[in-house]
């Protein structure tokens, strides 16, 4: 599938930055950059083109087509409000969480002290120092998808299908905690909308009246308390499975993972990838592995 839109230069900046694992690739005549991702190629043109080649076109490129900043402006400082996000997605090793939380005018005070933004802005060392504290006073909804589930679903469900039903199982799940559901639900956008709800048309339980919006972890004092309190799951999720295997498993999935792997499979059976790493990412052909 591929994907073109038009971009101003700090737009092209701004998703470029977004990648900051992406593999660099040789740029094309008249690009400025090109970067690959696991399941996309992202060329950024001159001429303020942005084309988006692969399996994840849609899904990267359809937070750049339209601009929500003025109704953020207005509605971010509205309470209570709901927001989830996603932690894992972009890493070879390691499960993918998503938290949805719910926030009050109160406790987003408390977390604008605690320094709470876009887990992305903050060090891992200072969410593994929060993250306990947050997660005991937030209300919150949290779903691991370990890797072996990931990998036995993907086949049947791609990447974003599975984010969509993650996100909205983790508010079904946060509305059967709460009394009643805010008017202020935020997803930080990964998807169109109407592609959204068509992934989930055959779930059991929908929650809906969601607004969708790109980084908007930086504009949500919800959707930053969801993004950190998933990163700390999965730095928790991260450090167990090194601990079990013994073994220093590297986070994203640069050419340095590509090496990982390898190390890897000199020391555990082959197999044994199903239950660490996402085998559909590139780093698996990459490593010169064949599953079995």
């Amino acid at each position: 599938m591929n994907k073109s839109i038009t971009c101003t230069k700090q737009q092209i900046a701004e998703i470029k930055a977004r990648y900051p694992q992406a593999q660099q690739r040789s740029t094309p005549p008249y690009a400025c950059w090109q970067i690959a991702l696991s399941d996309c190629v992202i060329t950024a043109y001159e001429s303020g083109k942005v084309v988006f080649q692969g399996m994840g076109a849609e899904l990267h490129a359809s937070g750049y087509q339209s601009s929500n900043h003025s109704k953020s402006s207005q509605t971010g400082n509205l309470f209570p409000q709901w927001g989830s996000d996603e932690v894992g997605t972009g890493d070879y090793f390691g499960p993918v969480c998503v938290c949805a939380a719910a926030v009050d005018e109160a406790n987003s005070t408390w977390l604008k002290s605690l320094g709470i933004q876009d887990s992305k802005a903050m060090k891992d060392e200072t969410i593994r120092s929060l993250g306990k504290t947050v997660q005991e006073r937030i209300p919150h909804s949290l779903l691991i998808l370990d890797n072996a589930t990931y990998n036995r679903v993907h086949p049947t469900h791609n990447m974003v299908a599975i984010k969509c039903k993650l996100h909205n199982q983790a508010y079904v799940h946060l509305s059967h905690k709460q009394d009643s559901v805010p008017k202020q639900i935020i997803v930080d956008q990964f998807v169109a909308e109407k592609s959204y709800y068509r992934y989930l048309a055959k779930e059991k339980e929908i929650v809906r009246n969601i607004h969708f919006e790109t980084k908007a972890e930086n504009r949500y004092i919800a959707v930053a308390c969801a993004s950190v309190i998933a990163r700390y799951a999965f730095l928790l999720a991260f450090d167990a499975m090194c601990k079990k295997y013994r073994f220093p498993f590297c986070k994203g999935a640069s050419s340095r993972v590509d090496e990982n792997i390898k190390d890897f499979i000199a020391l555990y059976p082959i197999s044994e990838l199903t239950n660490v790493a996402k085998l559909h990412f590139a780093n698996t052909k990459k490593a010169g592995v064949i599953i079995p």
